[in-house]
């Protein structure tokens, strides 16, 4: 019998404002662009940049060298408070119409 790999959801969604808190990019912040759920992995606007090498092709003539984001790990990223301006935990609560909303641990302001 095969292992179960399970997926917990993640805390983090396109469009958040995160900050890096482990590797190279450390103290940098920037809006997430992709999660990648299946991998634990997020693309950040602007960080963990890496060069590829690329072919003359038709979007680019000349080809040469393009600076690009790379996936981090989603646990040396964490969310921006949106009230403080602090790094948070994100926790999940239910607002006034029923629905689970996330919410910053910090300030227990709702995430949008």
């Amino acid at each position: 019998m095969k292992n179960k790999v399970t997926q917990t959801k993640a805390k983090i969604r396109k469009g958040d404002l995160v900050k890096v808190i482990a590797g190279d990019s450390k103290g940098q912040q920037g809006k997430v662009q992709e999660v990648l759920v299946a991998k634990n992995r997020v693309v950040v606007e602007g960080i963990n940049l890496v060069s590829k090498h690329t072919k003359p092709n038709a979007a680019t003539p000349n080809g040469g060298i393009i600076k690009k984001e790379a996936a981090l790990h989603i646990s040396n990223v964490q969310l921006v408070d949106p009230k403080t301006g602090k790094t948070t935990r994100v926790g999940r609560k239910l607002n006034a119409d029923g629905k689970l909303v996330r919410v910053a641990k910090i300030s227990g302001e709702e995430i949008k």
